[in-house]
């Protein structure tokens, strides 16, 4: 089971490592993390997505609030929260005809083209993660050079 978490934490060195720490001592992996100060410089917020049993994420959950540098701990349903990832692919062009279906394909996925060259062009993404996957398997067969993610970032929605 996919989860996102969203962790309001004093914005203080060593934290990140603190709750990373936790999930390494716990044998739990973190599928992707952001982290970023909030209007408030005395905070940052994380917001780490994983998978698990609900067991392990309840678990997980719980030793995160009992943090000292924790302020706040939500598991976030995914259906009353905004999410997104900011992706960059850049992607091989063969021929002059890659150019154009790649861009057809990226402006299908709400993306926008930078750095054109005659053998390469970057998309910049920002979706959910399994929009960007969709992306990430139609552009495959014209080659994946390279794929740089941030990790989601998600507000849950007002009223939820």
């Amino acid at each position: 089971m996919w989860a996102i978490l969203s962790i309001l934490v004093e914005n203080k060195p060593g934290i990140l490592f603190k709750v990373t720490h936790l999930f390494r001592a716990r044998n739990f992996n973190i599928d992707s993390i952001s982290v970023g100060i909030t209007e408030n410089p005395d905070y940052s917020k994380m917001t780490i997505t994983t998978y698990g049993d609900e067991k392990q994420i309840d678990q997980v959950v719980k030793q995160l609030d009992k943090m000292i540098d924790t302020v706040q701990v939500e598991r976030l349903d995914e259906l009353k929260t905004v999410f997104r990832e900011l992706c960059l692919f850049k992607i091989k062009l063969s021929n002059a005809n890659d150019s154009m279906e790649v861009n057809k394909l990226a402006n299908a996925y709400g993306g926008k083209v930078h750095d054109v060259k005659s053998d390469s062009l970057m998309v910049e993404l920002s979706a959910t993660p399994e929009q960007i996957k969709a992306f990430e398997e139609l552009a495959k067969p014209f080659g994946i050079i390279d794929v740089a993610r941030t990790g989601v970032a998600a507000l849950q929605r007002s009223g939820a």
